[in-house]
């Protein structure tokens, strides 16, 4: 079984400068020649870049800088977003990925990164997994004019870091790893946080343990980590080691037992009590109405808060409930009483909301603490109000204090994803 997890044939496939590069093809231009970035200008400096074409990559530039930080560039083109037609291209690029491979053998991790597993389908194509990418790179392009990477792997780690690591600046987009790879290409790696998995705060405790390189880790004592990290440091040494038990074909089943509903926001100014109070509530209203289409009640609450750049930090933390609810009410209560327990006073630039622990409505179930009255009246003007909503479009009713100048709801109801669709 063992050998079965640890010798597949994986390809990481990443779409380069995904949302610049669809501008690019939109406009019939060469994402390597032209100078383009995807901006709201219309949100002011301070608006997020959200990539950057491969030729301002060229020049240094970084995507997730702010307008007002972006050096001068001639002939710049900054495109507004247009979600809607990125997801349709992420659409049509997964249909190129079930040309290739059947649905379970494909694990889409985000809207333009995506791990195939070809282990069973090599025989039947009789190809390699190198000239296998090839084909796959092709299609992308004939398809959409979208350049594409590609990391091969014996597991879906090691593909990954082939992505990241090499595939990026190999000649053909592609690169492939095996175990024997991992003392010459991976152990050397520094800083830390290059490494897939490895964030900022964890490469801060492991450089005071004297740990600097990748090799540090995998030489490291594995009892030690342990000691340190919990569970996450056993798995980080075996990681180091170019090992990684996970399938493709289990991700399917995971993300059906830990579904969860949530919505984030980056704001474009700072924040403070009280006004935040009104971007949880707006969030919450979100979730909860996700919550009554799908028949279904959540028991565990998460808030997350990140500070403003100059000060750094945040918290995200979560409670769990005595009884599964989809009450507005309870969940924004919940809320505010995991902010007012842990928010430190700093400005806030980012805030998240999520439930998870999600089950199936069946009966409605009280504490003794409970108003049963009051919980079915709210249930039963909220299930009008999503009618009306669903009939009418989704500004067809919102809260009076939507109207505050704190508020973001009547905006974000005209995007996707957060941004312009």
């Amino acid at each position: 079984m063992e050998a079965y997890r640890l010798h597949r044939h994986i390809l990481c496939i990443d779409l380069k400068s995904f949302y610049a590069s669809v501008e690019c093809a939109e406009r019939n231009l060469d994402p390597f020649k032209t100078p383009l970035l995807v901006a709201d200008e219309s949100r002011g400096g301070g608006s997020i870049v959200l990539a950057v074409s491969p030729f301002l990559k060229s020049l240094g530039i970084p995507n997730r800088l702010r307008l007002f930080e972006l050096p001068s560039v001639q002939n710049l083109i900054i495109a507004k977003p247009r979600m809607k037609l990125y997801l349709a291209y992420s659409a049509k690029i997964i249909e190129v990925y079930l040309r290739f491979i059947a649905e379970e053998d494909l694990y889409v991790y985000s809207v333009d990164e995506a791990f195939l597993d070809v282990t069973e389908y090599l025989n039947y194509y009789q190809t390699t997994p190198f000239k296998l990418a090839q084909k796959i790179l092709d299609a992308i392009y004939q398809e959409t004019k979208l350049y594409a990477t590609i990391g091969i792997g014996p597991n879906m780690l090691l593909a990954k870091l082939a992505l990241d690591i090499e595939s990026k600046t190999a000649p053909e987009f592609i690169a492939e790893w095996n175990y024997h790879d991992v003392p010459n290409k991976l152990w050397p790696l520094t800083p830390l946080s290059k490494m897939w998995g490895i964030g900022h705060r964890m490469e801060k405790r492991l450089n005071r343990l004297g740990i600097q390189t990748i090799g540090d880790i995998a030489h490291y004592s594995p009892q030690e980590l342990k000691r340190q990290f919990g569970i996450l440091g056993e798995e980080l040494y075996y990681h180091c080691h170019g090992i990684d038990m996970s399938l493709i074909q289990d991700k399917g089943k995971t993300r059906a037992k830990d579904k969860s509903y949530g919505v984030g926001q980056t704001l474009f100014h700072d924040y403070y009590a009280p006004d935040i109070f009104q971007i949880i509530l707006e969030m919450v209203d979100d979730i909860a109405q996700r919550l009554r289409l799908s028949h279904q009640v959540a028991r565990t609450v998460h808030l997350g808060v990140g500070y403003s750049k100059a000060f750094g930090g945040g918290f995200y933390r979560q409670t769990t409930l005595e009884q599964p609810t989809a009450s507005e009410t309870t969940l924004y209560e919940t809320c505010l009483s995991l902010f007012h327990q842990f928010y430190e006073g700093d400005p806030i630039r980012r805030i998240q909301v999520s439930v998870s622990q999600l089950r199936k409505k069946q009966f409605q179930t009280y504490s003794l603490f409970d108003n049963p009255e009051q919980i079915m009246k709210e249930h039963a003007l909220r299930q009008s109000l999503d009618e009306i909503q669903f009939k009418f479009g989704n500004l067809a009713t919102y809260r009076a204090s939507s109207e505050l100048e704190a508020s973001t709801a009547k905006a974000r109801k005209k995007m996707v994803g957060g941004h312009h669709a």
